[in-house]
């Protein structure tokens, strides 16, 4: 196949960036994008000029590196991740669009790379949980009730790519935040913690500059591991029951 892409580029962040338009030939229905834009660097490296800079690292729709804005859409035409998007999903002769992740909170690196350390951060603020130590603890220890620890795998599916803030008209980190907040406050080891949590969590996502949450979905939509939208609803009766105990 023969594309026609147009690629943001940006040299950094103090800098203003613009759309690029390359041409790439011989790309395999069975390439991965990652692949195509390989392909695209080695043309221009050959050519003396700076390859596209993107995230990419494991490439198995695992650990939610890759971050690119396809034709509009988180991730591309496609629910999945951009190193699992195939280009059997393109056709020969079209112009595809390549943009970062368009957020405040996510601030552009160079190209197509963006500065996502503000989910660490959210992360970070959920502190820890409490664990006796000493010998592991038997297996059926502590009884988990079927329901919770399908709900506390379900949202531990998340990876962290940014497309929900990528997807949301607002840039809210919302779906994301309660991924990580629901997958621990619904097991008895989050128990302890659990009020502290979701109220530093939300405080360190507002600081970040997210934006506010008005429920369109897009979010769900876009997530490549299916978090489910009601997710955020659950996080904020964790935050409305939070804060009344903390106020007494």
């Amino acid at each position: 196949m023969r594309l026609n892409l147009r690629v943001w580029r940006q040299k950094n962040a103090g800098t203003e960036g613009a759309m690029a338009t390359y041409e790439v030939d011989g790309v395999s229905p069975d390439m991965s994008f990652l692949e195509m834009l390989d392909t695209l660097n080695e043309t221009l490296i050959l050519r003396g000029e700076d390859p596209v800079a993107f995230d990419h690292d494991c490439r198995e729709g695992i650990c939610g590196a890759c971050s690119l804005v396809i034709n509009g859409d988180a991730h591309g035409p496609e629910r999945t991740t951009t190193c699992q998007l195939h280009m059997r999903s393109f056709r020969d002769g079209d112009t595809i669009d390549i943009e970062p992740w368009r957020a405040s909170a996510f601030p552009v690196v160079k190209d197509l790379v963006v500065d996502r350390s503000a989910f660490d951060r959210v992360i970070q603020a959920g502190g820890y949980i409490s664990a006796p130590t000493g010998s592991a603890p038997e297996a059926h220890a502590t009884p988990v009730p079927k329901a919770d620890a399908d709900s506390a795998f379900e949202h531990a599916e998340c990876i962290g790519c940014g497309a929900c803030v990528a997807a949301c008209p607002n840039g809210s980190a919302m779906l994301f935040t309660s991924a990580k907040i629901n997958h621990l406050n619904v097991l008895p080891q989050g128990s302890p913690e659990r009020e502290t949590r979701v109220l530093d969590m939300v405080a360190q996502m507002d600081a970040e500059g997210f934006g506010g949450c008005t429920l369109t979905g897009e979010c769900a939509t876009a997530c490549p591991k299916g978090i489910p939208l009601p997710s955020i609803s659950a996080m904020n009766k964790e935050w409305l029951r939070a804060r009344r105990k903390v106020k007494g």
